[in-house]
């Protein structure tokens, strides 16, 4: 066996469980504490998201533990928004000008159920349910676990501990009382919430609306979204203010004003929601928020990844695909320095922490663009115009959409620059008049030419703010 061989991965989430199976593959002892039941065995989905986008740099690390067979049989393909107006009217809007990109609905539990398993049939991997961490100790490297059933305690030795436990994690909370050494951290929230609702199948189990689309339902200061699951339903979140504007989740205190609110705001979802009252009054209203904080890593002996060292808010839908490509980019620093745990742990933590600011930044921004923008015509022009330069000059021009979703060779933070760069330039040169979407987007020759207007002018904003850069330094 290796040296410095056994691991401690507090949290079984998607994160957590995938890490164990990519660490026992390469022949680490690993032992996974996670504080909820297994819930393999359990419903414990209690309104957390029980649907998920997947796509390109979560797959990245499904390929790498070689599951990818496995886990297309538990996608459902999404090819774009289809957004609801107010009057009830729909259009598809394409995630992709590229036939061939995609994102996926997935379910947490189903997923969440399949790398535990995989991870489990390895002889050196071991996962424990109902431990709850109550304090580590890093001068021994140890952890004190609660049993939730028994009450018991019991320490954990290991020769280096990586925490996987989400927004909340109880490794980052001893990093902030220990005070051993200069941690910065941030925890942000949204005014807005969210809670989740259902769109039930039909009596024969279809979908009761169009299945290969996330649905969105943008109304400028709040939205619902659908996304299909295997069983004919869909996953329904309503993002609402807490105490802002006419409907708030302040005030949605009555089944009349719920259905008032439905009546007059969506009226096509209501239609498909007879369940909307219960659901709403059952199920919890969460915070949205984000965490950033730094070092990742204490000495060589912990490290914080997936949720716990930055969650973010879910409007990119890369949650779980940055979760589960720190995996990956963690999986290629133990190449370089296997058995040296503080130089994997410094190097992985400096380099993956630009990419993972860069996307929580682009989800907030993703956050005004789906509620509000997406029903905006001049939004609806830069769509169709990137969508025609997707299909015409596949392999030369990406929106910002697809650098983040499908190109995962390139990191979160080039992909926002180039893509809010790339968004700049066509919105300015519609508002100047300079290309509109009245020409014909199916002539090769016409949109060459606004091709090279766009190169042109997102590399003169690129420029520009490398300059301002310099000058604030």
């Amino acid at each position: 066996m290796k040296e410095n061989n056994n691991i401690l991965i507090i949290g079984a989430g998607l994160c957590g469980s995938l890490l164990a199976l990519r660490l026992g593959q390469r022949g680490y002892n690993v032992t996974v504490n996670e504080m909820r039941p297994d819930l393999r065995k359990t419903d414990i989905s209690a309104g957390r998201s029980i649907n998920l986008a997947f796509s390109n740099r979560g797959n990245k690390a499904i390929k790498m533990v070689d599951l990818e067979d496995k886990v297309e049989k538990l996608c459902i393909p999404m090819n774009g928004r289809m957004i609801h107006d107010r009057d009830s009217n729909t259009f598809l809007s394409n995630y992709s000008g590229r036939e061939h990109e995609y994102i996926n609905s997935i379910s947490r539990g189903g997923l969440n159920a399949l790398l535990l398993d995989e991870a489990e049939a390895l002889e050196n991997v071991t996962i424990k349910f109902n431990k709850k961490c109550k304090s580590i100790d890093f001068e021994n490297t140890t952890a004190l676990f609660e049993d939730y059933i028994t009450k018991q305690e019991a320490t954990e030795t290991a020769d280096c501990i990586i925490a996987t436990d989400g927004a909340g994690s109880a490794l980052r909370k001893n990093y902030i009382s220990e005070r051993k050494f200069l941690f910065s951290y941030s925890q942000n929230y949204l005014t807005h919430g969210y809670k989740e609702l259902c769109i039930l199948p039909n009596k024969n189990g279809d979908y009761k609306t169009y299945k290969n689309a996330l649905h969105i339902w943008p109304r400028g200061d709040f939205m619902v979204i659908a996304l299909p699951n295997l069983d004919g339903s869909f996953t329904v979140t309503l993002f609402l203010s807490y105490d802002e504007g006419e409907y708030n989740f302040n005030n949605l205190t009555t089944p009349e004003i719920v259905t008032e609110f439905f009546q007059k705001e969506f009226p096509d979802a209501l239609e498909l929601m007879p369940n909307l009252v219960d659901d709403f009054f059952e199920n919890p209203t969460a915070p949205l928020g984000t965490v950033k904080c730094s070092p990742w890593n204490f000495k060589g002996n912990t490290l914080l990844m997936g949720d716990s060292a930055h969650a973010i808010v879910p409007f990119y839908g890369q949650g779980m695909n940055a979760s589960f490509e720190d995996v990956v980019e963690f999986d290629s620093f133990i190449t370089k320095n296997e058995g040296d745990w503080e130089t994997i742990f410094k190097n992985y933590s400096q380099s993956r922490k630009k990419d993972t600011d860069a996307i929580a930044d682009l989800a907030i921004d993703n956050f005004h663009e789906m509620k509000d923008h997406v029903g905006q015509e001049i939004f609806q022009e830069k769509r169709k115009i990137e969508m025609a330069l997707e299909k015409l000059f596949p392999t030369t021009y990406s929106s910002k959409y697809s650098l983040v979703t499908f190109n995962e060779d390139i990191g979160y933070r080039e992909a926002m620059l180039k893509g809010r760069a790339q968004d700049k330039a066509i919105l300015n040169m519609l508002s100047d008049g300079d290309i509109s979407t009245t020409i014909d987007l199916t002539d090769k020759t016409v949109l060459k030419t606004i091709l090279d207007k766009v190169i042109i002018e997102t590399n003169s904003i690129l420029d520009d703010d490398k300059v301002a850069k310099t000058m604030h330094h």
